[in-house]
């Protein structure tokens, strides 16, 4: 068996805007031949962030070398706060300062934030520059990375202003999550159950016999959970691009934790996946509440994603506490959001996940205030 089996390449069907995901260990190496043909001039610029580029920048450059492509490379500061309004507008001046145009390539080497910001600013960037994702923790291999949403927070909440905007290319390389931090790496995880959560049962019984191989890295596990994840949101991209319908699925457990995110000020105190699967174990709750889904099936759930080291229990979770009508009023600030009722993704069962679009807001901030006092 080979050392390095041949990656597995996952197609994100939009027509003429179509592209690949590339899933394999080692892929940087191979970045340079993979980018020749979306470049047309010998150049490639690149924003990561200061973290990322100290551990892989190196081996990075090598790549893009090896195919005589210099970089041209600004790093940021890692973590959610880097992701706003200001930072955005330092990103484009240093584009447009080193000439950047429509035919150049702009690179996002990072996890969900850098993704975020670099393809906010390639859509921006003279109506529009070439984008390549390689995205660098879990997280944004199975979720941020693909699909074309990009966005920026501000104070009146998460990813308020933002495109759709899709890449040409999406580099995902396994090995990279070796120097993830072991927190970063649950918290990525949250993501992956997601899919199976949302539509996928049988994946959902793999986790559960096979979460902690995903976790530790074995080759094996993790190729197939990032490759699992990459499937069904390409298919679900492809069906609804600009998240008209079928889309939203893929915000289980977002609405709620983009609340709870906004609540700590997107601080260190609560990871994007944390949120995420807090909101997921609430969505699913909240399921059970309004008699959607029976309560056996909401507790499994939460007792995979507790065997993956999340917290499920919001009066437990990290950055509280947590006040229930602060909570519910900062859910009136979703995008999405109306004359006190907000769309909510919920749950029937396991893997049938389904758009609830008018939840009561009053009635959910009763609902936060029982979670508060779960033991």
């Amino acid at each position: 068996m080979p050392e390095h089996p041949d990656p597995t390449i996952v197609r994100v069907d939009l027509g003429s805007r179509s592209y690949d995901i590339v899933i394999g260990e080692n892929l940087l190496a191979q970045i340079g031949e993979r980018l020749t043909p979306l470049v047309k001039r010998p150049r490639v610029f690149v924003l990561s962030d200061e973290t990322v580029w100290a551990l892989h920048g190196d081996a990075l450059e090598a790549g893009l070398r090896a195919s005589s492509l210099p970089a041209s490379v600004m790093t940021v500061a890692a973590g959610e706060p880097t992701k706003n309004w200001d930072q955005l507008g330092q990103v484009v001046n240093w584009l447009l300062d080193a000439g950047a145009d429509r035919d150049d390539v702009l690179l996002a080497f990072g996890g969900g934030v850098v993704g975020d910001l670099t393809g906010l600013a390639a859509s921006l960037m003279k109506r529009g520059m070439s984008l390549v994702q390689v995205p660098t923790t879990l997280l944004a291999q199975v979720d941020s990375s693909v699909g074309g949403k990009t966005a920026v927070n501000t104070a009146h909440g998460k990813n308020l202003i933002g495109a759709f905007y899709q890449p040409q290319l999406v580099l995902a390389d396994t090995a990279l999550l070796k120097t993830l931090p072991e927190r970063e790496r649950r918290a990525g995880y949250a993501e992956v159950v997601k899919y199976g959560l949302i539509d996928d049962a049988d994946f959902l019984d793999w986790l559960d016999k096979n979460g902690a191989a995903v976790l530790r890295l074995k080759p094996d596990a993790i190729a197939h959970a990032v490759a699992v994840s990459c499937r069904a949101k390409a298919r679900i991209v492809a069906e609804d691009e600009c998240e008209n319908g079928v889309r939203a699925l893929l915000n289980l457990g977002h609405t709620f934790g983009h609340t709870l995110e906004a609540a700590t000020g997107y601080g260190s105190d609560l990871l994007h996946g944390e949120a995420v699967a807090a909101g997921m174990a609430l969505a699913l709750r909240y399921s059970v509440r309004l008699g959607l889904m029976q309560g056996q099936d909401a507790e499994r759930a939460c007792r995979i994603l507790s065997a993956g080291g999340l917290e499920t229990n919001l009066a437990h979770l990290a950055g509280g506490p947590y006040v229930a009508g602060d909570l519910a009023d900062a859910m009136m600030q979703d995008k999405k959001a109306r004359g006190g009722q907000v769309p909510l993704i919920l749950a029937c069962g396991l893997g049938k996940a389904f758009i609830y679009s008018d939840a009561d807001l009053s009635d959910v901030s009763k609902f936060l205030e029982q979670e508060l006092n779960r033991s």
